[in-house]
C-alpha cells in the first residue's frame, strides 16, 4: 500500500510540474527504483505511464497540425524507427549495467533540463539564421532518429532535444512546437512500449497507477498553473534529480 500511495503521489507531482515547467520524468523514475522495481521494468513502466500524458497533449493541441505534413509524416518514421532500436538496444542491456548506467542518465536529463531554457534561446537564434543557410531535412531526420533512438532507451530530457530539431525547422510557434514534441514524443513512447509489452518488462498495476495521477496532476496543473511560479517549480525539479542523481551514484 505505502507503494501504490507513493508512485501516485510522485506520478500526480509529476503531472502538475510538466502542466507548468516540464520535467516530471525526473521525478517519476527514481519513485519507481526506490519501491524496488528492477531498473529496466521501472524505465519501461515510466515511458508506459507518461505515454498517456503525451496522448493527451497531443489531443489538446489537435489544431496545430495543419501545416509542414510531410515533414511531419518523415519525423513520425524516423521517430517510431528510434523508438524501436532505442528500446531494443534497453531490452539488450543488463540489469547491472542499466543500473551503473542510471546516474549517467538522470545526470543527463537533469542538466538538459537546467539548461533548456539557454539551449532554447540558442538554437532558435541558429533557426534564424538556417532561413539563410537552410538545414536540410536529411540533417534534421538524422538528429530526430538520434534523439528518437534516446527516447526509447531512457527519454529523461528528449523533449527539449525535440524542440530543438524542431527549431532548426525553422517553426516558431510555441503551440506548433509543443503539438510536434507531443506527437512525436507518442510515437517514440508507442513503439518502446509495443517492444517492452513483448519483452514482458512493464508492470502494469503500477503503470496504471501512475497514469492515473498523472493524468489528474496534468489537468489540475491547468487551475494551479497562475499560482505556482514556474521559476519555484524548477527550482524544486532541479533540487530533487540532482539529490536523487548523487543518491544513485552513491549507491
Amino acid at each position: 500500500m505505502n507503494s501504490i500511495i507513493l508512485l501516485f503521489t510522485a506520478s500526480l507531482i509529476a503531472g502538475i510540474v510538466n502542466g507548468v515547467a516540464g520535467g516530471g520524468g525526473l521525478i517519476a523514475f527514481p519513485a519507481l527504483l526506490i519501491v524496488g522495481i528492477p531498473g529496466i521494468n521501472a524505465n519501461a513502466t515510466n515511458a508506459t505511464a507518461l505515454w498517456f500524458g503525451t496522448v493527451a497533449s497531443t489531443i489538446a493541441y489537435r489544431r496545430e497540425f495543419s501545416s509542414q505534413r510531410r515533414d511531419l509524416l518523415l519525423l513520425s518514421f524516423v521517430s517510431v524507427i528510434g523508438g524501436i532500436f532505442g528500446s531494443y538496444l534497453l531490452l539488450h542491456t543488463s540489469q547491472t549495467k542499466f543500473y551503473a548506467l542510471i546516474p549517467y542518465l538522470m545526470l543527463i536529463a537533469t542538466l538538459l533540463f537546467i539548461f533548456s531554457q539557454p539551449l532554447m534561446i540558442f538554437f532558435e537564434q541558429f533557426s534564424k539564421n538556417s532561413e539563410i543557410i537552410r538545414v536540410p531535412l536529411i540533417i534534421i531526420l538524422s538528429l530526430q532518429l538520434a534523439v528518437a533512438t534516446y527516447g526509447g532507451y531512457f527519454g529523461g530530457g528528449s523533449g527539449i532535444l525535440m524542440l530543438a530539431v524542431l527549431n532548426l525547422m525553422g517553426m516558431r510557434n510555441i503551440h506548433t512546437l509543443n503539438a510536434y514534441k507531443s506527437w512525436l514524443a507518442t510515437c517514440i513512447n508507442l513503439a518502446a512500449i509495443i517492444h517492452f509489452t513483448f519483452a514482458n518488462k512493464i508492470f502494469w498495476s503500477q503503470a496504471i497507477t501512475m497514469a492515473s495521477g498523472a493524468v489528474i496532476g496534468a489537468y489540475s496543473s491547468a487551475s494551479l498553473a497562475p499560482k505556482l511560479h514556474p521559476l519555484w517549480i524548477r527550482i524544486f525539479i532541479v533540487t530533487t534529480s540532482l539529490t536523487m542523481t548523487y543518491y544513485f551514484f552513491i549507491k
